[in-house]
């Protein structure tokens, strides 16, 4: 059987002009078995078009953060830089996946941003707009657990993972707020935050707000969460929620 092929997001070095990726991106994706690409950074949509007809699924990788413009918000001064066409492409993407019903994992700016295209809101800066006694921006290494999450039973997360608590690393300063329409929550943190959703009546699309890309080799759920991924990938005519039952459509 052919291995499937992952359309990855790449991230960008606006100072360096630049377009690149961190190797667990890549590596969590071949160790589950599949192959990743990396896709031009482009708004184009007959480009985007084209390569993504070669992709059985999407990742959708962290970076910058998402513009406030796209749920409708001012701009915070403690909102960190933009890019515009990333957004535009992740949208066109999304928007792609979810028609063709392809597979979309999304982490750190990849759920968020998942939940701005579903509508819903982001906190811009933690910090300054979040009351929390929790590590959300942990230094290296970043293998070592910043916090734990509470894993909701029943959720797809739940069924795949068979645990209601699980550690997690954390490297990010915005966070889901206001939740998308047709998302469900499948984790939350220590201090109520929004740490894994999924979209309702998809085959697959999950965000994460931990990086699995960073511990998959020492975690075996970070592990399991790449490989459903792209196990999801192969199924395409069923909705891939492992041992799981939901009637919310």
């Amino acid at each position: 059987m052919a291995k499937k092929i992952i359309g990855v997001v790449p991230l960008l070095d606006e100072e360096k002009e630049s377009i690149w990726m961190l190797p667990g991106y890549m590596d969590g994706i071949m160790d589950a078995g599949a192959i990743p690409v990396i896709l031009p950074m482009t708004d184009n949509a007959e480009d985007l078009k084209e390569i993504f007809s070669l992709c059985d699924g999407l990742l959708m990788t962290g970076g910058q953060d998402v513009s406030p413009a796209m749920y409708r918000a001012k701009r915070s001064p403690q909102c960190g830089a933009s890019c515009d066409t990333r957004d535009r492409m992740e949208k066109l993407l999304y928007e792609m996946a979810v028609e063709e019903e392809k597979p979309v994992l999304g982490i750190c700016r990849g759920i968020q941003i998942i939940n701005v295209l579903q509508g819903g809101t982001l906190y811009q800066d933690i910090p300054s707009e979040y009351h929390t006694g929790i590590e959300h921006h942990m230094k290296p290494p970043y293998t070592d657990t910043a916090h734990s999450v509470r894993i909701l039973n029943p959720s797809p997360l739940y069924s795949l993972l068979g645990t209601e608590s699980l550690g997690v690393n954390s490297y990010h300063h915005q966070a889901v707020k206001d939740l998308g329409q047709g998302l469900e929550v499948m984790a939350i943190s220590e201090d109520g935050l929004v740490e894994a959703i999924s979209r309702k009546g998809s085959r697959f699309v999950w965000g994460i707000q931990w990086h699995p890309e960073f511990n998959f080799h020492v975690d075996g759920s970070s592990r399991k969460i790449f490989k459903a991924f792209i196990n999801a990938c192969g199924q395409r005519s069923e909705l891939y929620h492992p041992n799981y039952s939901s009637t919310a459509v």
